[in-house]
């Protein structure tokens, strides 16, 4: 899933994550919260954008 806008800590910058691939974390109480997981196109610094609960 491409085209997820995400924040770049080393940029500073709001950027369209590529590569970008869901994953699950772990949350608090034991539950698991959505993710993308992305590589930043300018620096390559890996980027991460929680999602939503599913519908």
């Amino acid at each position: 899933m491409a085209g997820v806008e995400a924040y770049c800590v080393k940029c500073k910058a709001k950027r369209q994550m590529a590569d970008g691939k869901e994953v699950a974390m772990k949350g608090k109480g034991g539950v698991t919260r959505r993710a993308m997981k992305g590589k930043c196109p300018k620096c390559g610094t890996t980027m991460f954008r929680i999602m939503g609960a599913k519908k």
